[in-house]
């Protein structure tokens, strides 16, 4: 390779939980560089999955965190020109790509969703996660299908 790889991003941590993986959600969330109105959004939105289940014994971030998990892909399909013929060969996805890709869905469908506010299209989508249920659920599930069905020519991974 002729360019260096860039360097990797510090991100800062969340001001209410002070975790980086809030940061890189909202950053995902964010529009045209308005941080704080996805920050607004995000909390928001924990503040209805607090409200909406009261009688779960975990914290609205817990449930975040567990909706993300249960969006996460472990493998997905890479197009792969062999011989005149196109391949969808199935992949394991990195660990940095898997995080990157649950949160771009769980966002991507949650603002298909309908709703009043963003945040409560986001809320309706992180609790429908959480129960293994919703577009985002369905979209890893529908991943998994795809590489199961193409592990065939697994062997032609690159």
């Amino acid at each position: 390779m002729r360019k260096t790889k860039p360097k990797k991003r510090i991100l800062l941590p969340d001001p209410k939980f002070h975790d980086v993986t809030v940061t890189r959600f909202v950053n995902n969330l964010m529009y045209q560089g308005k941080k704080s109105i996805a920050y607004g959004i995000f909390y928001d939105a924990l503040d209805i999955i607090g409200e909406k289940m009261k009688d779960s014994d975990k914290a609205p971030l817990e449930i975040w965190k567990k909706a993300l998990e249960n969006v996460t892909p472990q493998v997905e399909v890479k197009s792969r020109r062999v011989g005149g013929a196109n391949f969808q060969v199935p992949t394991e996805v990195r660990p940095e790509r898997k995080i990157s890709i649950s949160m771009k869905n769980l966002i991507l469908y949650a603002r298909k969703r309908s709703g009043h506010t963003m945040a409560d299209k986001l809320s309706a989508e992180i609790m429908a996660a959480y129960n293994n249920e919703g577009a985002a659920f369905k979209r890893k599930e529908d991943m998994h299908k795809m590489a199961e069905a193409n592990k065939a020519f697994a062997h032609f991974r690159f």
